[in-house]
């Protein structure tokens, strides 16, 4: 049977221990049809530099984000590790669809001269929260979630033609910049090539669905070989879609990297066809 290798993984995102806690409200003004987030101040950050300075700001946004809403931010206070903001971030948005959704507030340390640094993140369930009963929320800040996957080999591919050059990648986007090299005239590819996703929460990997698929690189178009899909269930985000209908083995696979982290999980799962498209985790 044909069949793929791989080893996926799990990790915190960036390489700061996440600490400290975040103190903010949020309201529904019903006259103006306004969500509104204050944002009071943030406690015992991580450090991220000395010499880099100690400059940080929370940035928030709503998901899933189907109004394109965007995100909102905070001015950057400097020099501290315990930044006070006082500071109202305001969405215009219907109480109705703002009950569909997620809050997540994020921390960052602010680097002029190069990369912003992730400082940690809360996140507020919206649908189990009452507008009509303010009040002041100090909460823990949490890290975010890598996935790492090492797609090692396959074997026995499909010889669909006289001889095939197969490759990987993580969905069936065009522009996907994260597959395997093309290797020619082989049934038994060995890739040995890492793909990374990062910017994860938790929670998102019970919603998420990894593919993977395996093709044929021809002169005029690249064929299908088939694919793997891994998963937790049958939903996405609420949503019931066709693209999560991931086989036993595959959710197994799933379900041992999220019980294992920091740590690798290898298995050999088999190829099959997929049964719609899907261009995202």
């Amino acid at each position: 049977m044909s069949g793929s290798v791989m080893t996926v993984y799990s990790g915190d995102f960036g390489n700061i221990d996440v600490q400290g806690n975040i103190q903010f409200s949020i309201s529904y003004i019903q006259k103006l049809k306004e969500f509104h987030i204050f944002v009071a101040e943030c406690r015992n950050l991580a450090a991220v530099d000395l010499k880099r300075g100690r400059s940080n700001y929370v940035k928030t946004y709503l998901v899933p984000d189907k109004a394109n809403l965007g995100k909102r931010k905070t001015s950057v206070k400097k020099k501290t590790l315990n930044p006070t903001f006082n500071e109202i971030l305001r969405y215009r948005v219907s109480e109705e669809d703002l009950r569909a959704q997620t809050l997540i507030l994020s921390v960052w340390h602010h680097d002029t001269f190069g990369r912003n640094s992730f400082l940690g993140e809360v996140d507020v369930d919206l649908s189990k929260w009452y507008s009509d009963h303010p009040q002041m929320n100090d909460l823990a800040l949490k890290a975010r979630v890598e996935i790492h996957i090492w797609v090692k080999e396959c074997k026995n591919l499909p010889l669909i033609r006289a001889t095939i050059d197969p490759y990987v990648k993580p969905d069936t986007s065009r522009k996907s910049r994260q597959k395997t090299r093309v290797l020619r005239r082989t049934v038994n590819p060995v890739f040995n090539h890492t793909m990374v996703y990062d910017g994860l929460r938790e929670a998102d990997l019970q919603e998420a669905c990894l593919e993977l698929t395996v093709w044929d690189r021809d002169k005029l178009a690249s064929n299908l070989l088939g694919g793997v899909r891994l998963g937790a269930g049958t939903r996405s985000y609420g949503a019931l879609v066709d693209w999560m209908d991931s086989a036993s083995c595959e959710v197994a696979l799933w379900e041992r990297m999220i019980a294992s982290p920091n740590e690798w999980v290898e298995d050999m799962l088999p190829l099959r066809m997929m049964n719609s498209t899907k261009t995202t985790l």
